[in-house]
């Protein structure tokens, strides 16, 4: 049975050993200009701009990278019509052979969290436009490869996600040590016995994760961990707690993560994280104004590529 953490290193190696990620959060008003034109006016013609602007980057991307992040707000605030554009654009990065990670941050307890897991995880099935009823060319929608959960309702807020990753043989990447500077006022507090909360949420994640179930022959778990680039020192220590967890490491690039950031998010056998850019890359061509904007994402992957496998 194939397994989230060995398909993932699988796809790493086959993009030149480059365990990089682009995330796609697509803002409409930050689209290029030629995209915007003419589609302001109207909440459809906004997601087709967005829909046509994620489809050229994932042809830029797919050659480059073995993986990409799809923030589902993007898609979510546009309603039924951007929920279906999240999921046709799953379906579009996967047959480009593309890691796909749906970036949710889902939680919560019991019976809830057991529909989020499914809502996330599973696939939809095919789609019908509901203006044609008679529609015989459905769209077959997919779920992405691994989602993004809150842990901070317990061990019950993420089973579910895990007992349903485990069946339809996805990942799990569960929030410890984020790289945005309100995180501190929570993550960074320490507790009575010595720990900081974002630790002992580590302790938490690396006891569900180690059960043998979840566990790929690559040594590593379905569930792994959210840690920011821009944490470095904590970075360090949550790796010592959580050795069989991927490290998905947002805050590379636009944040302030630098090379020497990330470094200590990876175990000494150079696996284990999964470095993740965003605005830097996406949006590239805002800092070109002369140069084609596929043409500034493609440099701007190519760059980070080849800073990330710098420090192997």
């Amino acid at each position: 049975m194939p397994h989230f953490a060995d398909q993932l290193f699988e796809a790493i190696a086959a993009k030149d050993a480059a365990p990089v990620c682009v995330g796609i959060d697509p803002v409409f008003e930050r689209l290029p200009a030629g995209l915007q034109q003419e589609r302001e006016d109207s909440p459809a013609g906004r997601v087709d701009a967005v829909f046509e602007f994620v489809m050229e980057l994932l042809e830029i991307v797919a050659p480059l990278v073995p993986c990409v992040k799809l923030q589902s707000a993007c898609f979510e605030r546009y309603g039924p019509d951007g929920v279906q554009a999240y999921y046709s654009l799953t379906e579009a990065a996967v047959s480009r052979d593309l890691i796909v990670i749906g970036d949710a941050k889902r939680g919560d307890i019991g019976t809830t969290a057991a529909h989020y897991a499914v809502a996330t995880l599973t696939d939809p099935g095919p789609y019908n436009d509901p203006d044609m009823p008679d529609d015989d060319d459905a769209d077959d929608l997919v779920s992405p490869d691994a989602v993004t959960v809150n842990p901070y309702f317990g061990d019950d807020g993420l089973r579910p996600f895990l007992e349903v990753a485990l069946q339809e043989e996805k990942g799990v990447f569960a929030l410890v040590r984020t790289s945005n500077p309100g995180g501190d006022a929570i993550q960074a507090l320490m507790l009575n016995d010595g720990r900081t909360v974002a630790e002992a949420v580590a302790e938490l994640v690396a006891d569900l994760g180690s059960d043998s179930r979840y566990l790929g022959q690559s040594g590593y778990s379905l569930l792994g961990a959210v840690v920011g680039a821009t944490k470095p020192d904590d970075a360090a220590r949550l790796r010592k707690i959580m050795p069989r967890q991927i490290f998905l490491v947002p805050g590379f690039g636009a944040q302030g993560g630098s090379i020497e950031d990330i470094r200590p998010c990876f175990n000494a056998d150079k696996r284990g994280a999964l470095i993740t850019a965003s605005r830097s890359i996406t949006y590239a061509f805002a800092q070109q104004p002369d140069t084609d904007w596929r043409d500034a994402v493609a440099a701007a992957t190519r760059d980070m590529k080849k800073q990330v496998t710098s420090i192997f």
